[in-house]
């Protein structure tokens, strides 16, 4: 297969990157009191530092002389990070705390953050963090000073610094390796191949979106979808599945680049894993738990369903006659749409592999994917199957792997596409990528795109909706990450046309 020789005139690097965040916890249950000082503890030796020399380096970049012995440390960087606000919603924040806290997951990690802190107690802990989601959503290290109920606080430097390091190991791992990446992008051929045409410009073909719900009378399950058909088509259906807490527009950019050459595509909403979803459950209208298990069972379900029911209208009604070739499907997922993909392409879902990292894995080590894949433990079974044959191709952008399908995944044979980003942070890069690819015995591609993010591919209208500004981490979207919908485009459609007559053009 050649559908990548028009990558190489492209230099993906997109512009920014990733700057540390420092997760402030708060302490205390009343906001009467401030803490006026800081003692940092390094083995017996202790220094206290006065909170306003602080504030006044935060704002101002100026260093007290109770600050001089850490002048070191106190860079521009530093500055940024201790002054950057994480902006979460207070609902959802809350409903995420009171879930992580009744498991034993939520008491191990509460026990490792006191132990950085030892004057505070775990109570004081989860008092503090609920009591700071009901006054603001803008998490910095001034507004954790401003509510501790202590004139004193004391951080112990050593446990802090390994605390920090266990908070990122994951994200840490996957920084250590773009070294290597970027030295390999140095030491390519500077041979270029030239394309006949550019696959990221726009196909010829008018398109027409329809908005459609399907009902799974059996699971008791609406299902949206948008429909995007040209008039004349060809070649396999693509079906969409998002990821968590998204929606069926995430990729609509993408959607409407592959109909314009012809191509159906049919983007699906997961009503238990969507947007609405986890709104309903912050307000209190769902259940409390913020990503049900069963939802590693209803996704893949979800696409078989969808399958089955366009089948029918393919053949049974007038409008779709001929739009919807499911007995040819390229299913392109993302994040935890990439977990659904691998799941249909026929990876069994591996449960005892899984629970066994969860129980072993500290809390801190975990990146938010990891939290996400161990929601999956509490299901009753050691394995789980949900291959469709349909599906021919598997496209994934920043998927949800990690330890889901355990040794599994050479269970697929259908031709797998891989994008990952080098500053993920939400699925580390090591972990829920490039292990997995290894695994993966079939014809199979991993694209890096060098300073990309999680979000970057994101399509521009939905950058500024919760789900692509609640994140934990610094995302690079909107024009910067133009490069990398470029990239998208142009590798989607050259990977999909691989099942039609015009593969060799590409």
């Amino acid at each position: 297969m050649n559908f990548l020789k028009f990558l190489s005139p492209f230099i993906f690097n997109v512009v920014g990157g990733f700057t540390p965040i420092l997760l402030s916890l708060v302490l205390g249950v009343s906001p009467c009191n401030s803490a006026e000082n800081i003692i940092l503890k390094a083995g017996l030796l202790n220094h206290k530092i006065a909170v306003e020399d602080l504030d006044e380096f935060l704002e101002t970049g100026e260093i007290s002389s109770s600050l001089q012995p850490y002048q070191f440390l106190l860079t521009s960087e530093i500055q940024e990070v201790l002054s950057q606000n994480i902006n979460i919603d207070p609902v959802i924040a809350e409903q995420f705390l009171n879930d992580i806290f009744k498991s034993d997951d939520g008491q191990r990690l509460l026990k490792q953050i006191s132990q950085a802190l030892p004057d505070s107690s775990s109570s004081e802990l989860k008092e503090g963090l609920k009591l700071l989601l009901k006054q603001t959503n803008n998490f910095n290290f001034i507004n954790f000073l401003r509510v501790y109920p202590q004139e004193t606080l004391t951080i112990d430097l050593s446990k802090a610094a390994i605390l920090g390091l266990k908070m990122n190991e994951s994200f840490l791992h996957s920084r250590l390796i773009n070294a290597q990446f970027k030295k390999g992008l140095k030491n390519s051929s500077n041979i270029e191949i030239q394309p006949k045409f550019d696959p990221t410009v726009s196909g010829q073909k008018s398109i027409s979106i329809e908005r459609n719900v399907l009902y799974d009378r059996s699971r008791n399950r609406y299902i949206a979808l948008d429909i995007y058909t040209a008039k004349k088509t060809h070649g396999p259906l693509v079906v969409m599945s998002h990821g968590f807490a998204s929606d069926r527009r995430f990729l609509r950019y993408l959607a409407k680049h592959l109909t314009s050459y012809g191509i159906t595509v049919v983007s699906v909403e997961h009503p238990g894993s969507d947007i609405h979803a986890l709104l309903k459950t912050a307000t209190g209208i769902n259940s409390s738990q913020i990503l049900p298990s069963e939802e590693f069972i209803d996704r893949p379900q979800d696409i078989s369903f969808v399958l089955n029911k366009l089948t029918l209208l393919n053949e049974n009604t007038r409008k779709f006659k001929g739009k919807f070739n499911t007995q040819e499907v390229s299913i392109i997922g993302h994040s935890f749409g990439g977990y659904t993909a691998l799941a249909l392409g026929g990876a069994s879902l591996d449960l005892k592999t899984l629970r066994s990292f969860c129980q072993k894995e500290s809390p801190l080590k975990r990146s938010p994917a990891d939290w996400l894949q161990c929601a999956a433990g509490e299901l009753p079974y050691p394995q789980r199957n949900f291959q469709d044959n349909r599906i021919r191709q598997i496209i994934i952008f920043n998927p949800i792997i990690g330890e889901l399908f355990g040794n599994n995944l050479s269970q697929i044979k259908v031709p797998t596409l891989i994008l990952s980003a080098s500053d993920d942070g939400i699925t580390p890069t090591i972990s829920h990528q490039l292990k997995p690819f290894q695994e993966l015995s079939t014809e199979k591609y991993l694209i890096m795109a060098m300073g990309g993010t999680h979000m970057s591919v994101t399509d521009m209208n939905s950058m500024n909706s919760m789900m692509g500004q609640s994140t934990l981490v610094r995302e690079i979207m909107g024009e910067k990450a133009e490069p990398v919908r470029r990239l998208v485009r142009g590798v989607s459609l050259a990977f999909i046309q691989q099942l039609t007559e015009e593969k060799s053009r590409y």
